[in-house]
């Protein structure tokens, strides 16, 4: 008899400790952990968090997709807000915290959470000069010591690569690859060699990944070319399927409350809210390119392999 009781006020501690709100996130990992740790500390509601990248996230949306788990999906892709909101699979949810995000960070679904940027990242202790521009990585001083994410696995590095044929750029381009730059795979694989002192400079590297190793002491430094960068809006979207939608919509707002947005500049991401100080360069400081009348993503890929072959 006491086994079953035992068994039974397990049974009930086991569903009480579940989470009231799941979020699945992209990186970085230590910002959801903050702003999910932060949440329950202000709310008392529980979150459950799963951290990968786009593509792992996404992979594991489809696998439940005939049982959802997640209430709250954040992407490193504004893609997966135009996506979902195609398939009808997002909560309509107007934040009164979004009000001070801007008209094209937002839309029915969706909003940043925080807003990423690419820049030159480049290692000061390489023995080359610094280069200001995009074309610089070009020049003979770079030659075979320059590095870039693979747009096919990077969404940045195809938003990038998107904009500069759709601005008759395509010519930096083939002077990368002239010049012997190496195609890595995602974000990581062609940031490692520029911080190990092998490469010297990285196209396309993601601006809050780059500062926040010059922040923990890395020799590398965020160069944002004055002829024009794209930025990565990171969509947070309430799936339709939740079954929190209460907490759900508070885990939202906390986001966007000060504090969230705190959080989110403190790993160097431009905060979704125009009213959130940040110390790096905010959107209003950088030329964007837009990608307007750029061919479709097949015809983009196939360009960029056409000059890297």
């Amino acid at each position: 008899m006491k086994t079953r009781i035992l068994a039974a006020l397990l049974a009930v501690a086991a569903g009480t400790a579940q989470a009231d709100v799941t979020v699945y996130s992209a990186g970085p990992g230590g910002l959801i952990n903050a702003l999910a740790a932060g949440f329950t500390e202000a709310t008392g509601t529980k979150v459950e968090v799963f951290q990968a990248t786009t593509g792992k996230v996404m992979a594991r949306l489809e696998a439940e997709a005939a049982n959802p788990v997640a209430d709250v999906v954040i992407s490193a892709s504004w893609g997966t807000a135009t996506q979902f909101a195609d398939e009808g699979l997002l909560l309509d949810y107007d934040s009164p915290n979004a009000a001070m995000v801007p008209d094209f960070l937002k839309m029915p679904g969706a909003v940043a959470q925080g807003v990423s940027g690419l820049v030159i990242a480049w290692n000061p202790t390489s023995g080359t000069p610094k280069p200001s521009d995009w074309a610089d990585l070009a020049k003979p001083e770079y030659k075979d010591l320059v590095t870039l994410p693979d747009p096919a696995a990077s969404g940045g590095t195809y938003t990038m690569v998107e904009a500069m044929i759709a601005n008759d750029m395509t010519d930096v381009l083939q002077g990368l690859a002239d010049n012997g730059a190496v195609v890595a795979g995602a974000n990581a694989a062609a940031l490692n060699p520029v911080l190990q002192g092998a490469k010297a400079a990285v196209f396309a590297g993601v601006d809050y990944i780059t500062m926040g190793n010059a922040a923990k002491g890395e020799s590398i430094e965020a160069i944002f070319p004055p002829s024009g960068t794209v930025i990565a809006p990171r969509p947070m979207m309430i799936l339709k399927s939740t079954r929190n939608e209460a907490d759900a919509k508070a885990f939202y707002d906390y986001v966007l409350s000060d504090e969230g947005q705190a959080m989110v500049a403190s790993v160097y991401l431009m905060p979704a809210r125009s009213d959130v100080p940040a110390d790096r360069p905010l959107i209003g400081d950088l030329k964007l390119l837009s990608a307007e009348g750029a061919p479709s993503r097949d015809e983009v890929l196939a360009a960029f392999a056409g000059i890297f072959n």
